[in-house]
């Protein structure tokens, strides 16, 4: 995408995005945002219209994780750089930067630390950050209705990743990406992400390579050792943590809009689900975050574990963010007995 000609559609768009604001369950108005025509019938879920581009990278991914069952690619360090590599580009990158930063605005920090976080999201090939937070601000806008870019009232499949591998009358205008992340897009370092964010993941693939091999050599192992080491790194750390972040991050989309408890009667099908809550740290409490969007905070009872939101606490002890937004005072009159 050239940077130059993107810009001069944002000048000419008189199209913004819309404010992400608390649901009217906490607000107690509607929340205003541009109505979006819903796309033909016939264009919407076209089974024959597989989007490749996406569809192929996403299959090799998975194919290339089952390595992992291969006992000459295990390695206790692969599995440690994984789990590692689970906070820092899932919990760090996906929830703390993508979602509760960017989309939602429920925290402040200074450029440096906001672009940052997006280099890790990044990192989870997921998209860029406009692509991500543009998809999820219109699910929240449309949410369980026709526009919604994953609803599970299609069906279990397409809400978790069948969305991605059709082309989707749900995405084919240009338009909704700039109408739901202008705000990113007039951000030069965003605009270059667009085109530069998958050459960003695979060189983090890369690095976790090179590193293994460097440890490999410095600990004097055989060549034929070496190798073994840098693969097994580069297959724990890169791949199978990508696919598990997928699914971890895709389950959000579709079990808790199906399977768990609700706190609030919120206007959509939004669930709070223990297991992902607590596997996604923290972005489980579904109904949670779509009675109050914006509050950086989506454990709402005692014993709903938020390790996303304790990682802001630390980063804002520190020093590094402020204005953390927190549940609003009116939702606890509002909860399910």
């Amino acid at each position: 995408m050239d940077v130059g000609k993107l810009r001069n559609f944002l000048r000419i768009c008189d199209v913004k995005a819309p404010r992400d604001q608390p649901n009217a369950l906490a607000a107690g108005v509607a929340c205003p945002a541009p109505p979006i025509p819903p796309p033909p019938v016939s264009s919407i879920r076209d089974p024959t219209s597989i989007m490749w581009r996406w569809a192929i990278p996403i299959a090799i991914c998975h194919l290339l994780a089952l390595a992992a069952f291969a006992p000459w690619f295990f390695s206790w360090s692969g599995v440690v750089v994984a789990l590692l590599g689970f906070y820092v580009f899932g919990v760090l990158g996906i929830n703390v930067g993508f979602h509760r930063l960017l989309t939602h605005r429920g925290f402040s920090c200074l450029k440096w630390l906001e672009h940052s976080l997006a280099i890790l999201g990044v990192c989870s090939l997921q998209g860029s950050p406009v692509f991500w937070v543009a998809a999820h601000r219109r699910h929240h806008h449309h949410a369980d209705e026709r526009p919604d870019p994953h609803s599970p009232s299609v069906n279990f499949l397409w809400a978790h990743i069948g969305w991605l591998l059709v082309e989707s009358g749900v995405f084919a205008p240009l338009g909704w990406k700039f109408q739901y992340a202008k705000d990113l897009l007039h951000d030069p370092f965003y605009a270059r992400l667009e085109r530069s964010c998958v050459w960003i993941a695979l060189g983090s693939w890369l690095g976790f390579f090179v590193v293994g091999i460097a440890t490999g050599f410095l600990i004097g192992g055989s060549g034929l050792q070496v190798l073994q080491f840098g693969a097994s790194l580069l297959l724990w750390g890169g791949i199978v943590r990508t696919v598990a972040v997928w699914h971890i991050t895709w389950s959000v989309n579709s079990v808790t809009h199906l399977w768990g408890y609700r706190n609030y009667e919120s206007e959509e099908n939004s669930r709070n689900n223990v297991f992902i809550g607590i596997l996604a740290a923290g972005e489980g409490w579904h109904n949670n975050h779509h009675a109050d969007q914006r509050s950086a905070k989506h454990g709402h009872l005692w014993w709903e574990f938020d390790g996303t939101y304790l990682t802001i606490r630390l980063l804002a002890t520190i020093g590094l963010v402020n204005g953390i937004v927190m549940p609003n005072s009116r939702l606890a009159a509002a909860r399910v007995r």
